[in-house]
């Protein structure tokens, strides 16, 4: 165990750890004696192909497939104010960049241009929410960082993003998405998006690492 923190300290990172419990039923002890502390347990659900189920884009909404640098500038900044983390820096820009290299894919809602003005509103459309796919691995992806700005909540938003993000991986050559949910709503939007819980995940850390 100390050469796990140790490696956690020497990159200035907080000793954390998120897995599949029921796999390593032993090590939950073994962490919490040596100082960790449990933050949570969360469902893990998947979806495979042909169970999704493709929630309706609210009025007024698009959802684009980032690709510009100005749609990955206005997904991570999306996520970050939805988080509570910093202004994005270049450093998270050319992050989400390398993933969609790799194979990964970001989601971007913004407000729809309409009406006469469509052409002008095209500049200054307005970005809700955001999500990702990480760069899938043994046609396995995770949906992740699924956020929407507090205005535009209770909308749908959240759930047309999760089912274009899975229909998105899908299509791209993906058996499973899988995800986790943060609290009770988030677990029923994903289940209405197609998603079924099969374990959860025990998120650990050590709160104050010497």
């Amino acid at each position: 165990m100390n050469a796990l923190i140790t490696a956690y300290l020497e990159r200035e990172r907080k000793p954390r750890l998120e897995y599949v419990a029921k796999l390593a039923p032993a090590v939950e002890e073994a962490l919490t004696s040596g100082g960790f502390t449990v933050e949570g347990r969360l469902p893990l659900m998947i979806c495979t192909p042909g169970l999704e189920q493709l929630l309706p884009v609210p009025l007024g909404i698009e959802l684009i497939v980032a690709v510009s640098d100005a749609d990955m500038l206005a997904t991570v900044t999306v996520q970050n104010e939805v988080y509570g983390d910093s202004t994005p820096s270049s450093e998270d820009v050319k992050s989400l960049q390398t993933s969609i290299a790799a194979g990964g894919i970001a989601v971007l809602a913004r407000v729809a241009a309409t009406g006469v003005d469509a052409g002008r509103a095209a500049s200054r459309r307005v970005a809700v929410g955001a999500g990702v796919c990480s760069v899938p691995a043994n046609q396995t992806t995770e949906i992740a960082g699924i956020g929407v700005r507090v205005p535009f909540r209770r909308r749908g938003v959240a759930g047309a993003l999760t089912t274009r993000l899975v229909r998105e991986a899908f299509d791209a050559g993906v058996t499973m998405a899988f995800l986790m949910a943060a609290h009770e709503e988030e677990r029923r939007i994903y289940t209405r998006a197609g998603f079924s819980t099969i374990g959860e995940i025990l998120h650990i850390s050590l709160p104050h690492p010497q």
